[in-house]
């Protein structure tokens, strides 16, 4: 089982990357540590957002088997 990570706009670029497969941890995680372990020599960038299956979520909200973890810049408008 897996975690798909999911980049968009100016992260994607960061990375060189729009997602990745993570393996499912054997423990509970939060968005922060899917970060942290897909991006492991990249502090995440501030103003991040993200959102767990397509809901916004806080760094915090706990991730688990199959969900789908995205992270973008916030959006600006004008």
């Amino acid at each position: 089982m897996s975690i798909k990570v999911v980049y968009f706009a100016s992260l994607k670029e960061l990375l060189g990357h729009s997602e990745t497969l993570l393996p499912t941890p054997t423990s509970t995680v939060s968005v922060i540590d899917i970060w942290q372990q897909a991006n492991p020599d990249l502090t995440i960038p501030s103003n991040t957002l993200a959102a767990v299956n397509m809901e916004y979520v806080d760094l915090s909200h706990s991730v688990i088997d199959n969900d789908e973890v995205a992270f973008f810049p916030p959006v600006t408008g004008g």
